[in-house]
């Protein structure tokens, strides 16, 4: 797979799911810009999949 097509699934998932997400606003207003980036990254099963797909980058 070419890193375009990678890129472009990336950004097909976060504009499908990531885009408006309540549970985001919600971590961002109740603890931080920080702290809702890491609820994403390490918890949440889109950003488990944005990893996955972020692998195949290397």
């Amino acid at each position: 797979m070419n890193r375009k097509r990678i890129f472009n699934e990336v950004q097909d998932v976060l504009t499908s799911y990531c885009e408006g997400c309540f549970v985001y606003s919600h971590h961002r207003k109740e603890l931080g810009r920080n702290n809702a980036h890491k609820f994403c990254i390490t918890n949440c099963t889109v950003g488990q999949k944005l990893k996955t797909i972020g692998k195949k980058l290397s």
